[in-house]
């Protein structure tokens, strides 16, 4: 079962760890960096080289990127928690992890230590991940290795394998080689991508190629057959809240004291781990209008199909106002 939430590390904790990482690194450096990174972050083009070079590259990357992959990753592994209820990944290794946040967001999902493995080609990504971890007592014995992320990637036998943000860095044999890697490695595979037509694109890829391996869908899909969306009409997302501290506010150039990161994603498993997936997903903000919500929601069929929920349907009109997008429907009480 999930821990209590007050009994794992939280946000404040990663943001604690965060504070300081741009001392003695100047501001113009530090918002360089921040730039190169968005371009890379948003490019369609992969990279043959690690984004992050130095420590000022991985300062920046962790003070703007971090909380937002930690509170994406999270969320996704929420939803995928409430399909294996009573599942407690025994072991993770993180693909691609740099500086740490999946392995944050599994240690805040599911309580305890296990043995952790975050494997990243640049080192210093995996230093600084290294630091961070100190806070946080279930990741003080995590392994962080260096290793070319792509078609020479193996991964050791484990419970769960994460793999966020990494697939658009990759070229399109490497993303194929590393799902299959993944697939052949573990019980359970969670794919975070940008929630954006091409992640979304990316994240149906490898949902594609799990399933051809024979994992099921746990999340964020209710049925693991093919997605309901026409290729080019739309794409699948979902959006985390992400408080900002004074320094994400610095490096991002902000003045809210939140974003909304939008993500895709796709959470798997393969026997013995059977997943038990939500009847239905809220895929869109649900619409609250006088004495009706409007839900839109993806089906078991599958399909898309919008669901009015108005006052006279009491309890249910109740839960439908306090239903968040990419929340399973109806609620489990419901």
């Amino acid at each position: 079962m999930n821990a209590p939430a007050s009994s794992l590390p939280t946000a404040d904790t990663l943001r604690t760890a965060l504070a300081g990482l741009l001392d003695g690194i100047p501001a113009r450096q530090a918002a360089q960096a921040v730039e190169r990174l968005i371009a890379n972050y948003r490019g369609a083009t992969p990279t043959e080289a690690p984004i992050l070079r130095d420590r000022a590259d991985v300062a920046a990357y962790a003070a703007y990127r971090m909380p937002a992959t930690f509170e994406a990753v999270r969320s996704a592994l929420e939803a995928f928690a409430d399909a294996v209820p009573g599942w407690v990944p025994g072991d993770h290794v993180d693909v691609g992890g740099g500086t740490g946040a999946a392995a944050w967001a599994v240690s805040a999902t599911w309580d305890g230590e296990r043995p952790v493995t975050v494997l990243d080609w640049a080192e210093p990504a995996l230093a600084l991940g290294r630091e961070l971890a100190a806070a946080n007592p279930a990741l003080r014995a995590t392994r962080w290795h260096r290793s070319r992320i792509g078609s020479a990637l193996t991964i050791e036998s484990t419970d769960l394998v994460t793999v966020s943000y990494v697939l658009n860095e990759l070229t399109a044999p490497d993303r194929a080689a590393l799902v299959d890697a993944a697939a052949t490695a573990a019980r359970a595979v969670v794919i975070v991508e940008p929630g954006t037509p091409d992640g979304y694109a990316r994240v149906i890829e490898a949902r594609d190629r799990l399933i051809s391996a024979g994992f099921h869908v746990a999340a964020p899909c209710p049925h693991s057959a093919a997605c309901p969306i026409a290729p080019g009409t739309d794409w699948c997302h979902f959006s985390a809240r992400v408080s900002r501290s004074s320094l994400h506010r610095q490096i991002k150039g902000g003045s809210l004291a939140y974003e909304d990161e939008k993500f895709s994603y796709v959470a798997a498993t393969r026997p013995p781990v059977t997943p038990a997936p939500a009847p239905a997903r809220v895929v869109r903000k649900p619409q609250i209008r006088k004495g009706q919500v409007l839900l839109d929601l993806c089906e078991k069929d599958p399909a898309l199909r919008r669901a009015t929920v108005t006052k006279r349907h009491g309890d249910l009109y109740r839960a439908a106002r306090d239903t968040d997008w990419g929340d399973s429907w109806p609620p489990a009480d419901g």
